[in-house]
């Protein structure tokens, strides 16, 4: 088992995994790209530095758990990463499921599962399920999304009236119903920062879209506060305020019976890094005409998630508008998300005690806007347009994430739309008795008869002789047509010519069916021909111990030739018994 493993690492190839930064620096690197990286950096950093704090505190951790995410698993992911511009810290997708870990396993069942999904990360990137992300329907990634938007916004509600509530309960209609309970302590001066910070933040995006609209905002939120003494929530009145030095690597408590609990969300920690990392990394793409390496970036994600898990921090990906951010600022190279991580870690050096004075209200503000951008209403609405399976998986993923659990509607969403997908596969598979057939044959092919060029009309085929057509993939979904065929055709003929030129490829069931069909023909004593079979399909069948010598198929290169072959069996052959053996 040893020898197996090493001989399929030695047949990796590594290239896959060499982080983008490497190959920056081997194209050159000089003080004018380091300069335009510095702008780029500090340029994230302002606008990362509100959201790590407000993201933290809407997945139910302290606001210096979020600056430590984007610090340590910020710079970790640009540094090892398959894309250029890549910025990573914490983001919306996770705070729903954070906040259910720590609800019900506490901050270290938190950090157990962050560092599980870190290595389910690196398993995945080694193992090349970079390249999986294009079979993730839209559908379910916007039902989700924008199903976690609307939890995002509802968790705001507390902060953004000054609610007084001892418990803020996690599920979604639950968490209204005690609001409208709480709705009596909605608290005027905690109102009006969270307005006035929202009014902000989208007046500065109106007409002033290259300014820090969050950072902006949340200073002067508390310095409003400050002045005027303004009896709200803050990060110090909450929190504490936030340490000015990232903490000691440690490891969480480790146990199979707590892994095995934590499993679950474990997987959906990895299974969210990876689809909003690469999500990002292609938008990067867009943007810059630039290619990512997906599995190294896959990888990147598991080292950094990990780091963070020792470190204290929250589960990390690559940020969509964080990266878009870098791009239009002017970002190089991965130095840029690396040099963001050093201005965040440069804070909270020098500034840590002023992010005490920082109203929760304003920070509310800021998720507002988040939910909203996550929210992809005008996408929500192209897909409501979209054919009626996909509004059904678009609704269903969306409403099972804001009313019942982020993991379950994954799931349900894509083993939904698989079967739809299955489901209009099989509507285009054909299996059946065509009536005029169009010769197959290679160009070069001299054994094609003149006459037999061109159409042949198949009434004129001898009754010994049936014919039956297949196209599209011979799949579990379609399989038991062809028994259905076969009991039409009534008294079984001598020579079944089965034309799969147009059969792609055949799984384990279709096979099993064809297996069925072969046994059958041949307790009739009949000879089945199958007609330009492909070379995956033909794999199969030999892999699965259906074609093989004596067993009464024979293979044609098309039509043209099965003909041919069907012709001669039957001279050669005299007229036998047509009365099956004992089924």
């Amino acid at each position: 088992m040893i020898d197996n493993a090493a001989r399929g690492l030695r047949h990796i190839d590594w290239r896959l995994f060499v982080p983008k930064l490497v190959t920056t620096l081997r194209e050159g690197y000089d003080l004018t790209a380091f300069r335009h990286d510095a702008i780029a950096g500090l340029t994230v950093a302002i606008v990362a530095l509100p959201l790590a704090m407000a993201l933290a505190i809407a997945s139910g951790a302290s606001p210096a758990q979020g600056l430590i995410t984007a610090v340590v698993a910020g710079f970790l992911i640009s540094a090892l990463g398959g894309s250029r511009f890549q910025i990573g810290g914490p983001t919306g997708a996770f705070v729903v499921v954070v906040y259910g870990v720590i609800d019900q396993y506490g901050y270290d069942g938190l950090l157990l599962a962050t560092l599980m999904a870190g290595v389910m990360l690196i398993v995945a990137g080694l193992a090349r399920f970079g390249t999986w992300i294009k079979y993730i329907p839209d559908a379910v990634v916007t039902g989700f999304t924008s199903g976690i938007a609307v939890i995002i916004f509802s968790s705001q509600i507390k902060d953004i009236f000054g609610l007084q509530m001892a418990d803020v309960p996690a599920e979604f209609v639950d968490k209204w119903h005690a609001m409208w309970v709480a709705r009596d302590t909605v608290d005027p001066a905690t109102v009006a920062i969270a307005a006035g910070a929202l009014a902000l933040i989208l007046a500065l995006r109106r007409y002033a879209p290259k300014a820090p609209g969050f950072l902006i905002a949340v200073v002067l939120a508390s310095l409003v506060v400050a002045l005027a003494g303004l009896p709200v929530d803050t990060i110090g009145s909450r929190f504490g305020g936030i340490p000015s030095e990232i903490p000691m690597p440690r490891m969480p408590e480790i146990g199979l019976a707590r892994m095995a609990e934590l499993l679950p969300s474990a997987f959906t920690i990895a299974f969210l890094a990876g689809v909003e990392s690469l999500l990002s990394a292609m938008v990067a793409d867009g943007m810059t005409g630039r290619r990512h390496r997906s599995n190294c970036e896959l990888v990147a994600q598991g080292v950094a998630n990990t780091a963070s898990a020792l470190f204290g921090g929250l589960p990390a990906t690559g940020a969509i508008a964080r990266t878009a951010t870098n791009i239009r600022a002017g970002a190089r190279s991965p130095i840029s998300g690396m040099l963001h991580a050093a201005f965040l870690l440069l804070f909270m050096l020098v500034a840590a005690p002023l992010a005490a004075f920082i109203p929760l209200a304003s920070l509310a503000a800021v998720l507002v806007i988040v939910a909203w951008n996550m929210s992809e209403v005008e996408r929500f609405r192209q897909l409501m347009s979209a054919p009626l399976g996909d509004r059904l998986v678009l609704l269903v993923t969306f409403g099972l994430t804001v009313l019942v659990d982020l993991t379950v509607a994954i799931e349900v969403g894509v083993v939904f739309a698989a079967v739809l997908f299955m489901h209009r596969m099989s509507e285009v598979v054909a299996i059946g008795r065509p009536g005029t057939a169009i010769i197959e044959r290679d160009e070069d092919d001299e054994t094609v008869h003149a006459h037999r060029r061109g159409l042949i009309d198949l009434d004129t085929l001898p009754p010994e002789i049936q014919v039956l057509q297949m196209r599209g993939p011979l799949f579990f979904g379609v399989a038991n047509r062809l028994a259905d065929v076969v009991d039409r055709i009534g008294t079984p003929p001598r020579v079944y010519i089965m034309r799969m030129r147009e059969v792609p490829i055949i799984d384990s069931s279709g096979a099993s069916r064809l297996r069925e069909f072969l046994n059958r023909a041949r307790r009739h004593h009949a000879t089945v021909i199958l007609s330009g079979l492909q070379r995956e399909p033909k794999r199969t069948l030999i892999a699965m111990r259906i074609l093989h010598p004596g067993d009464g198929v024979r293979l044609a290169p098309d039509f043209a030739a099965a003909i041919d072959l069907a012709d001669r069996l039957i001279a050669d052959q005299p007229t036998t018994d047509r009365t099956p053996a004992a089924e």
